[in-house]
């Protein structure tokens, strides 16, 4: 959703975020079966229907301005409509617009030659941009919804083709993995970017599940076994390339709440029908430590949890085989620990105390501590926690440097490496765990706009430590900024540091691009 103003009943100028809304409601009906929601569905839908008017033949505009008309907002619109009509009994009316937008679309000349989408038309012909995933994905969930209404086997064919097209074009797949332009290793896929192969699998399963055909349930299987496999961290984060590659120093594979959802979209279209008799799996707190030992031999302690569900009432044996670095010792409080499920619905956890013991003299890195639990009938799962050994605190913000670092991403927003930055009352705190034997610190902050920087002994109570009281938007007063995190050192020697909006009404928080941080004893 974008950053535009409500006018009222979820609608704003962006007609597509509308639609979004309209769709949301629609599933808010479908799960509650509470009219009002449906009604709701309604009103933005016919707010929406009045941008479509006769400009290149027909179609909707993809905002209030009316200055384009794209594939995103018709794809949007006749699948809102389909579902309109599907569920409004006796309806007529929905049903004739969405096929008629479907006649209009598929005339337009957005989908090309090779049956891919481009994003829309300028001067009323395909404009040939961007191949986006979202706009194949939306076009083929209007044919497969317009189907479902119309019973018209052409629809399907169609959808087919537009999903054949999609699994087998280098704009869109490679190596078998859904990929964005965007994805390459020497750029960055901005955040609304992040979120559109997600929206792509949602309807490409739909059409997978509706037609059962085998190569399209391989393809939706593929990408739930890579992204697992290969995008997946050790806090269990999914990141943007479904490849799981991880990009040059300056567009590092992103990791946030975009680029989980997105992913989420493709591990719940493989979701078996049949629920599992029995399930067991995993995880380790903290998932990503960081450690700043100075020159001392240090230790850590680590909670795993456990928890298992099964159809009946049956004990599970679970246990659990830890591995380390070389040097490094790993025990937990258990080898092994009983699991007494009540059905799938009330999994039981448990949480066994793990100790990490790290040799003095570590060098600087990341260091893997996996743990197998396992329980018969097959099940096994595997979690690690990455611990990070650092003797500095030196990154540009939006690089992979920060992550080990930032401990709240909250509503910030990093749309390129160098650069991170807060608006409103969203803002970005990191966690700093300096060596126990430190006496003072400090931290240097490059950045700019309206910006609060605030420390915290426990990252709750927050104290102001340099303000910018002037409104600027252009980035002026860019400089570096060094506060004392001493009077914040607490006995675990953890300090927190967090940049704001110091006018959070006009939209130019605080934007910080670089950072360092160093203790004395």
């Amino acid at each position: 959703m974008s950053g535009d103003p409500l006018l009222g009943n979820f609608t704003s100028r962006a007609i597509d975020d509308s639609e979004w809304w309209a769709l949301t409601w629609i599933e808010a009906y479908d799960l509650t079966g509470q009219q009002k929601y449906l009604n709701m569905a309604v009103k933005i839908a016919d707010y929406v229907q009045g941008y479509w008017d006769d400009t290149c033949g027909g179609g909707v505009w993809w905002n209030a301005e009316r200055t384009y008309k794209n594939a995103i907002t018709n794809g949007l619109y006749i699948r809102m409509t389909a579902e309109l009509h599907n569920r409004l009994h006796g309806d007529r009316t929905w049903l004739d617009r969405s096929q008629r937008a479907w006649d209009w679309f598929t005339g337009s000349g957005m989908i090309n030659s090779d049956n891919l989408v481009n994003d829309g038309l300028d001067n009323c012909k395909n404009n040939g941009q961007t191949v986006w995933s979202y706009n194949q994905g939306l076009a083929i969930g209007a044919a497969v919804e317009l189907w479902r209404a119309t019973s018209d086997d052409q629809l399907l064919h169609t959808a087919r083709k537009l999903a054949d097209a999609a699994i087998n074009s280098d704009e869109l797949t490679s190596n078998g993995i859904l990929t964005e332009s965007c994805d390459a290793d020497d750029k960055t896929c901005d955040d609304n970017g992040k979120q559109f192969k997600g929206i792509f699998l949602r309807y490409f399963a739909d059409l997978a599940e509706t037609t059962q055909a085998p190569e399209l349930t391989a393809f939706v299987a593929e990408q739930a076994d890579t992204i697992w496999g290969q995008d997946r961290d050790a806090a269990n984060r999914l990141g943007t390339r479904w490849s799981g590659a991880a990009g040059d120093a300056d567009h590092p594979n992103a990791f946030d709440w975009r680029t989980q959802a997105s992913a989420l979209s493709a591990l719940i279209a493989d979701v078996p029908r049949r629920t599992p008799a029995r399930s067991l799996s995993a995880t380790m707190d903290p998932a990503q430590p960081v450690i700043m030992p100075g020159n001392a031999r240090t230790a850590i302690t680590v909670d795993l949890a456990v928890t298992a569900t099964a159809t009946r009432s049956e004990k599970l044996n679970v246990r659990l085989d830890l591995t380390a670095p070389k040097g490094w010792t790993a025990r937990s409080a258990q080898r092994s620990v009983l699991l007494r499920p009540h059905g799938n619905a009330e999994p039981v956890r448990t949480v066994v105390p793990v100790k990490i013991n790290i040799p003095a003299g570590v060098a600087d890195g990341h260091y893997t501590v996996t743990v197998e639990v396992s329980a018969g009938h097959g099940l096994s799962f595997t979690a690690q926690t990455d611990v990070l050994i650092a003797s500095k605190i030196d990154f540009d913000a939006g690089t992979a440097a920060e992550t080990p670092w930032l401990y709240d991403a909250d509503g910030s927003q990093s749309n390129q490496a160098g650069s991170r930055f807060a608006d409103g009352n969203s803002h970005f705190s990191y966690r700093f765990p300096f060596p126990a034997d430190s006496a003072s610190a400090k931290a240097t902050l490059d950045i700019d706009n309206e910006y609060t920087i605030e420390a915290s002994a426990d990252g709750k109570t927050w104290t102001a430590l340099a303000k910018e009281d002037q409104q600027i938007h252009d980035g002026e007063n860019r400089a570096e900024h060094t506060v004392d995190l001493t009077p914040y050192l607490g006995i675990d020697k953890v300090v927190y540091l967090r940049v704001g909006d110091s006018f959070p009404n006009d939209g130019w928080g605080g934007r910080m691009y670089h950072l360092t941080a160093t203790a004395s004893s």
